[in-house]
């Protein structure tokens, strides 16, 4: 599967239909986790019941179109699943679901729209939303639209765009470099690996933090408490902030990208940690740097181009992976704020980081075949990897 997403141009009556929509699908999801809750046992297809008993008691509801009804309720066992599982593997936080509150996006199966060309869609549930013009630089005409089995509104601070999931391979077929990596995610470097480099994460966030402060102060003086609505002048600032947010995560998100490419293109094994960074972002101390330095975003990347290109990701479990010392295996117990490995058994002496990084990587390599959290990627015989 693959995603295509566009821009849309959107006419202000548009934009409150497609506001309108995004409302009635949050409404859905969310009377679908209310249901879930004050009944034992219920299941997925119980959900799904549950869609027309709601279009039929609500008219706004009835407005949306069946499948995206389904869709919204689907999106409520997604998070219910995920808890579930999260019990049976004792991950904590466990992530008990949550009512949303601010939905930006609502999302259509294969009816409630209808392509009118390669750039142009027309929505056909109730909201009346319409034609709306597609800007972007990728071909729809490409694919039959009988591949398309998903497609999503989202809002953004910036905009409205339209998602295409499309049925289609995308893997690519490179030669092997015959090489495997381990990878540390640490503070002092946004990672560090097994053949001793490091690469530092730009401070997106820190040197946008003047900028997002001030946008900041100029939304608070423009609002007015107890007033409904709020000014023009308020929301003009909110979005002003909002677009400056966008920008920054946009950033981040586009350099972990290419990280994550540059890696699995170079090698035909990566091996990382298993970080649970919903739990780590807690950490009162580093928690901006943590956000900032989106370890979370490129695990994912990582697992998909690994399935694109081939390769192999493993995810190990992060825990005394700094403590082995990599040349005699003796456990070498150190206060975090030590930065130098220096091993009291055989005198091995190394960056703590790129330590930490070879005993990934020979993890990685010891279990391969149990693949770990969010590893994607299937390749030939691996007998001949060597680190690189």
């Amino acid at each position: 599967m693959i995603v295509l997403e566009f821009k849309a141009r959107v006419k202000p009556a548009q934009a409150t239909a497609i506001n309108d929509a995004i409302r009635a699908s949050q409404f859905v999801r969310n009377k679908a986790l209310r249901y879930w809750m004050d009944n034992r046992g219920v299941g997925k297809y119980d959900l799904n019941k549950l869609c027309k008993d709601l279009a039929e008691e609500f008219p706004f509801a009835k407005k949306l179109n069946s499948m995206a009804r389904q869709a919204s309720a689907e999106r409520a066992w997604s998070s219910i699943s995920r808890f579930y599982d999260h019990c049976k593997r004792g991950i904590k936080p466990v992530g008990f679901p949550k009512f949303k509150r601010h939905s930006r996006s609502v999302e259509y199966k294969t009816s409630g729209w209808k392509l009118l060309g390669p750039k142009r869609i027309r929505f056909t549930d109730g909201f009346g939303i319409g034609d709306l013009r597609l800007i972007g630089t990728y071909d729809l005409a490409h694919y039959d639209e009988s591949r398309i089995k998903r497609v999503c509104l989202v809002r953004r601070a910036d905009g409205y765009y339209v998602q295409f999931c499309i049925q289609a391979e995308s893997q690519v077929q490179i030669e092997p470099s015959q090489r495997a990596i381990g990878i540390d995610l640490g503070f002092r470097y946004f990672i560090a690996t097994s053949d001793g480099r490091v690469v530092e994460a730009p401070p997106f966030y820190r040197d946008a933090e003047a900028r997002l402060k001030r946008a900041n102060r100029q939304k608070s003086r423009k609002f007015r408490k107890g007033s409904k609505p709020q000014s023009k002048n308020y929301h003009r600032a909110r979005s002003r902030y909002a677009r400056t947010q966008l920008r920054v995560s946009r950033q981040r998100i586009e350099w972990v990208k290419g990280i994550a490419h540059a890696l699995i293109q170079s090698n035909d094994l990566v091996a990382y940690e298993a970080l649970t960074v919903e739990a780590l972002v807690h950490h009162r101390h580093g928690a901006q740097s943590i956000s900032d330095a989106e370890w979370a975003t490129f695990c994912r990347w990582l697992g998909y181009f690994g399935a694109k290109y081939g390769k192999v990701t493993v995810a190990v479990p992060p825990r005394y992976t700094s403590q082995p010392c990599p040349g005699c295996g003796a456990i070498v117990t150190q206060a975090l704020s030590v930065r130098t490995h220096r091993c009291s058994y055989c005198g091995y002496e190394a960056d703590r980081d790129g330590q930490a990084a070879l005993n990934i990587l020979q993890l990685g390599l010891n279990t391969l075949g149990h693949r770990g959290i969010s590893t994607l990627g299937e390749m030939g015989p691996l007998s001949r990897l060597a680190p690189a």
